[in-house]
C-alpha cells in the first residue's frame, strides 16, 4: 500500500484527533471549563471576523461582551478574559501531545536524512567505506541550555508526556483523566527557579529521553554501518549549562557548578542501574548471578553517594560488563548479547558524567577579575607579573601571560566576584577527578574581541587549578558582526603563539570556536548575521588549516530563525568544502529542547537529521564552493540588508516603540529563568542591555516577526530595481545554503499577522514607525515569492505551514487580549493618576498571555 502524502497523514492523525479530544476537553465536568468552552468558540469566531473587518483588539473584545455577555460586570469580564487564557494555555499543550503521538507516522523515521536513507545511499554509490571512514572522526554535539524560553512548569511537561502516550494507544479513559488533571494544573510558575532547578528540569530529558534515543543510534550505527566492529568515536557528545553558564546569571556559583555536576553524575548511575535491573531478571545463567548482584550493589551505593570514592568506577563497571560479554559469549550461546552490547555502548555515549558541563562567562568580567589578579600579584607574589605589566601592549601583555609560572592562593582576594570566579575554575579540577576529564573540560569566553581575551584566562587557569599541563579547552565565542570579521586574526595570533600552540597540541591539535546567531542577528539582522558567521567560518578553517589545526564550530543557535534555528539541519548540509565540519555543535534551548527532542521519536529523529546533514556535506558533490558571482552577489544582499536593519535600529521610535507596544517589560516576570531579562543595570532601556531572548520573543509576540525578516526585502529590492533579479535567482539555485537561509525567513513571514496591530497605524507617536515594518514584510514577502516562484509562503511544507497554521489560529484569542490589555495599559499610563489596581490587573494578563503564545509557537524565542 503506497505511503500517504505527508500533508494527508498531519491531516488525519493530528487535526483529526485535536478536533475530537478538544472537544471532550470542552465538556469536562468543571464550571470554570465548560463554561469556558462554550463561550470561548464564540470569541474566537468575533476574532476572526473582526480582524477580517479591519476592527482592533479592543472593539473586537467589546464586541464580543456587547453580543454575548452584556449582563457580565467589569470584574466579571475581567475573570472570563483569564479563563480563557488559561483554557487556551491547555489547548495548546493537548495539541502538542496530538503533534508528538503523531510524530512517527507523520514524519518518514526512514526517509530522507535518516541513518538508514544515508547508509542505503552509500551503499548504492558505493561510498559505505567512505562512509565508515567519515564516522570514525565525525562527531554530532547538542548542548541544553537554560535560557528561558521555555514555559511548561515540569507537572505540565509530565502530563505532556503521559497524554502522547495515551493518544498513541487511544486510551480514551486515560485521555480524560489526563485532560482533567491538566484542566486543574498550574501553568505559571510563582518564584524564580534557581539555577539549580533550571538543572533538574532538564535532567529529566536525558534520563527519559536522550539516555534511550541516542542508545538507539549508537546501536544502529555500530550494527549496520560498522557490521558490529567496535566503534573507535562515540559520535553523540551531549554538552550542558545549566549550573555552568554564568555569563549575564548572578545566581550561578561554584556551589551550584559542583552539585549540578554531581547531580548529572548521579542521574546516569541510576539509569544504569535501572538498565542492571533488566539484565538481572534475564541473565540467571550458572556463573553470573553473583556478578550481576555484585555489579547492581555497587551501582546502588555510587548512585545514593556520586560523591563517595572508591564504590565503583567508569573503568570497573566497563570491566565488568565485558567479562558478563564474554561469560553469556562462551557459555551461554550468546543469549541476550545485544542488551549487554548496548550497556556496554550507553558508558561510551555518557560514562560518569551523562553530559558534558560547560562554563561560560563573559570577557569584560574576566578582565575585572584579572585587574584584580594582577594587583594583588604585584602584592602577594611580585616574581610572577612585572611591575608595569598594566602598562604594556595588549601584545606585550599576551607574551607575558604565554609563559607565566606561579601559584596564586584564593585566600589573598577580597572582592567577592573574583574568589567566585577563581573558585569556579578549581570546581572544574574538581568534577574532572570525580566525574571524568569529559564532564567538565571546556570554558567559553563570550563577547570575546582579543587574543588577550582567551590569555587572560589561560593564565588564571594555570595559576589557579591547574599549573602547567591543564585538560581544559578554552573556546572564544565571537558575537557582534565586528567581532565576526575579526575572529580570523584574533586566531592567527593565538596559532602563532608556542605556548598556546603547545596547548593545543595537548589536546589533539583542536580549536573549538563558539559563533553566536542572537547577538549576531540583533546586532547585525537576518542576512548581514547568516552571512558574516558563514564567512567567519570559512576564514577560521582557513587559518586553522594553514597551522594544522582542526577548527570545531560551535553555533549557538536559538529556536527561531532569527535566533539561528528553524531548519538547522539544512544549514549543516549545505556548508561546502571552505567550511570545517568533522563536528556538528550546536546549543538547543528551551522550547526546542520539548518540541524538537522531547520525545524518543523526535529525539531520535532529529538527531539521525543532525547525524546526516553533516556526513552528507562532506559525501555530497553538490554542494561547490560560492562562484565568485554568487559569492559578489550574497555580500551585496548582506551589506544592503545590513544598512536598512542598522537605519532601523537607529530610528528614534525604535526602544520606544519595544518598551511601550510590545511585551518586552514583561519578560521579567514570568518567573521561567533565574537569568535577568537584561545584562545591565539602567533603569532605561539600553539595546547593548537587550538579552536576544526577550527581544526576539517580544516581536514575536506582537506577531511582527521584524528580526527574521527585515532588510530581507530591501536587499532583494535592489536587484529588481537595477534589472538584475536573475543574478539572485542565479543564486537561490546554486547556493543551498542561500535557499535555506529564504526558507527559514518565509518561516518567520508565516508566523506574523500585522492584522493584530494595525491599529498601531494610527498612532500618533509610533504610526509611521509601525508603517515602516509593515512595508518592508510586504516588499519582503513580494521578492521571496517572486525569487522562490511561489504563491504562499511555505509553498513546500504544506504539513509545516497547516501547523503553524493551526497553533495560530489557537491563540488568535489570546493574541487579542495580550493586544486588548497592552491598550489599556497604554491609556492607563497616559492619564495623570492612572488607577493602580486596574493597572496591575492589565500588566498580569499581558503577562499570562505570554506563556500561550510561545508555547504555540514552538520555535519563537
Amino acid at each position: 500500500m503506497a505511503t500517504q502524502p505527508k500533508l494527508t497523514r498531519f491531516n488525519q492523525n493530528v487535526l483529526a484527533k485535536y478536533k475530537i479530544y478538544n472537544s471532550i476537553f470542552m465538556t469536562l465536568p468543571f464550571y470554570a471549563v465548560t463554561k469556558t468552552g462554550v463561550l470561548l468558540p464564540l470569541f474566537h469566531e468575533t476574532c476572526k471576523k473582526g480582524y477580517e473587518k479591519g476592527d482592533d483588539p479592543t472593539t473586537i473584545v467589546n464586541t464580543f461582551f456587547e453580543k454575548y455577555q452584556a449582563r457580565r460586570t467589569h470584574e466579571s469580564q475581567i475573570n472570563l478574559l483569564f479563563r480563557f487564557i488559561q483554557y487556551i494555555e491547555r489547548q495548546v499543550v493537548l495539541f502538542d501531545a496530538i503533534e508528538d503521538a503523531a510524530f512517527p507516522t507523520v514524519n518518514n523515521m526512514d526517509g530522507i536524512g535518516t541513518l538508514r536513507h544515508l547508509k542505503e545511499n552509500a551503499d548504492s554509490e558505493n561510498k559505505l567505506q567512505d562512509l565508515i571512514k567519515y564516522f570514525n572522526e565525525f562527531k554530532v554535539r547538542i548542548v541544553l541550555t537554560a535560557h528561558p524560553t521555555q514555559f511548561y512548569p515540569g507537572a505540565v511537561l509530565g502530563i505532556i508526556t503521559d497524554l502522547t502516550e495515551a493518544i498513541k494507544n487511544d486510551d480514551l479513559l486515560l485521555i480524560n483523566d489526563l485532560l482533567a488533571q491538566l484542566g486543574k494544573t498550574p501553568f505559571f510558575k510563582k518564584k524564580k527557579p534557581t539555577p539549580y532547578d533550571e538543572a533538574i528540569s532538564l535532567m529529566w530529558y536525558l534520563e527519559h529521553v536522550f539516555y534511550d534515543a541516542f542508545g538507539k543510534i549508537f546501536n544502529y550505527i555500530q550494527q549496520n554501518i560498522y557490521d558490529d566492529i567496535e566503534m573507535p568515536n562515540e559520535i553523540i557528545n551531549i554538552g550542558f549549562w545549566p549550573g555552568g553558564d554564568r555569563d549575564g546569571n548572578p545566581f550561578v556559583t561554584p556551589d551550584t557548578t559542583l552539585k549540578v555536576a554531581m547531580k548529572l553524575k548521579q542521574a546516569v548511575l541510576r539509569n544504569y542501574l535501572r538498565d542492571v535491573k533488566v539484565l538481572k531478571r534475564k541473565l540467571t545463567f550458572r556463573g553470573l548471578e553473583d556478578i550481576i548482584a555484585s555489579l547492581e550493589r555497587r551501582l546502588y551505593d555510587a548512585s545514593i553517594s556520586p560523591n563517595a570514592q572508591g564504590v565503583i568506577t567508569l573503568e570497573d563497571f566497563k570491566n565488568v560488563l565485558e567479562e558478563i560479554k564474554a561469560i553469556v559469549i562462551q557459555d551461554h550461546q550468546s543469549l541476550y548479547l545485544n542488551e549487554i552490547e548496548s550497556l556496554i555502548n550507553k558508558t561510551q555515549l555518557f560514562g560518569f558524567h551523562f553530559a558534558a558541563l560547560d562554563i561560560r562567562q563573559d570577557s569584560r568580567k574576566h578582565n575585572d577579575v584579572f585587574q584584580d589578579v594582577v594587583k594583588t600579584l604585584h602584592k602577594k607574589s611580585p616574581d610572577v607579573l612585572p611591575a608595569d605589566f598594566s602598562e604594556k601592549t595588549p601584545k606585550q601583555k599576551v607574551r607575558i601571560l604565554s609563559n607565566i609560572k606561579g601559584k596564586l592562593s584564593i585566600d589573598w582576594f577580597k572582592d567577592e566576584f573574583t574568589v567566585r570566579t577563581l573558585n569556579t575554575m578549581k570546581a572544574l579540577k574538581e568534577i574532572q577527578t570525580s566525574n571524568g576529564e569529559q564532564a567538565a573540560s571546556r570554558y567559553i569566553i563570550s563577547n570575546n574581541q582579543t587574543a588577550l581575551n582567551v590569555m587572560q584566562l589561560y593564565a588564571m587557569l594555570k595559576l589557579t587549578a591547574f599549573q602547567d599541563n591543564f585538560p581544559v579547552d578554552i573556546v572564544p565565542l565571537f558575537e557582534t558582526v565586528p567581532d565576526l570579521e575579526n575572529a580570523s586574526d584574533v586566531m592567527h595570533e593565538l596559532y602563532s603563539n608556542k605556548a598556546y600552540r603547545a596547548h593545543l597540541e595537548k589536546r589533539g591539535n583542536k580549536q573549538t570556536i563558539m559563533l553566536g546567531f542572537s547577538d549576531g542577528t540583533k546586532d547585525g539582522g537576518y542576512l548581514m548575521a547568516n552571512w558574516a558567521i558563514f564567512k567567519a567560518k570559512e576564514a577560521l578553517t582557513k587559518v586553522s588549516r594553514k597551522y594544522k589545526i582542526s577548527v570545531i564550530f560551535f553555533d549557538g543557535r536559538g529556536g527561531p530563525p532569527a535566533r539561528g534555528g528553524g531548519k538547522t539541519h539544512n544549514f549543516y548540509a549545505s556548508l561546502g568544502p571552505t567550511v570545517e565540519d568533522k563536528e556538528v555543535q550546536l546549543t538547543i534551548q528551551g522550547q526546542t529542547i520539548s518540541s524538537n527532542f522531547g520525545t524518543l521519536d523526535s529525539s531520535q529523529y532529529n538527531m539521525e537529521q543532525l547525524i546526516s546533514s553533516g556526513i552528507l556535506n562532506r559525501l555530497s558533490d553538490s554542494n561547490p564552493k560560492l562562484s565568485r558571482v554568487d559569492k559578489n552577489t550574497m555580500n551585496s544582499l548582506a551589506d544592503i540588508s545590513y544598512k536598512a536593519y542598522t537605519d532601523f535600529k537607529k530610528h528614534p521610535n525604535f526602544l520606544g516603540y519595544l518598551e511601550r507596544m510590545s511585551t518586552l517589560k514583561f519578560y521579567a516576570k514570568t518567573n521561567i529563568g533565574s537569568r535577568p531579562s537584561k545584562r545591565g543595570s539602567s533603569s532605561e532601556l539600553v539595546f547593548s542591555d537587550l538579552r536576544a531572548i526577550p527581544f526576539v520573543g517580544s516581536w514575536s509576540q506582537l506577531k511582527q516577526n521584524v528580526p527574521g525578516f527585515f532588510g530581507v526585502g530591501t536587499a532583494l529590492k535592489y536587484y529588481e530595481d537595477k534589472g538584475e533579479f536573475k543574478r539572485v535567482k542565479q543564486l537561490y539555485k546554486n547556493s543551498s545554503f542561500f535557499r535555506t537561509l529564504i526558507e527559514n525567513s518565509m518561516m518567520s513571514m508565516a508566523k506574523s499577522f500585522f492584522d493584530l496591530t494595525k491599529y498601531m497605524a494610527e498612532d500618533e507617536e509610533f504610526g509611521d514607525f509601525w508603517k515602516l515594518i509593515y512595508e518592508e514584510f510586504k516588499l519582503s514577502k513580494r521578492l521571496i515569492l517572486k525569487l522562490t516562484g511561489f504563491k504562499e509562503l511555505m509553498q513546500e511544507e504544506p504539513a509545516g505551514k497547516v501547523s503553524i497554521d493551526v497553533r495560530e489560529s489557537i491563540v488568535l484569542p489570546l493574541l487579542t487580549i495580550q493586544q486588548y490589555a497592552l491598550k489599556k495599559i497604554q491609556e492607563l499610563n497616559k492619564s495623570q493618576n492612572p488607577d493602580k489596581a486596574e493597572l496591575e490587573i492589565y500588566e498580569k494578563i499581558v503577562t499570562r498571555s505570554l506563556f500561550g503564545n510561545i508555547n504555540a509557537s514552538r520555535n519563537s524565542a
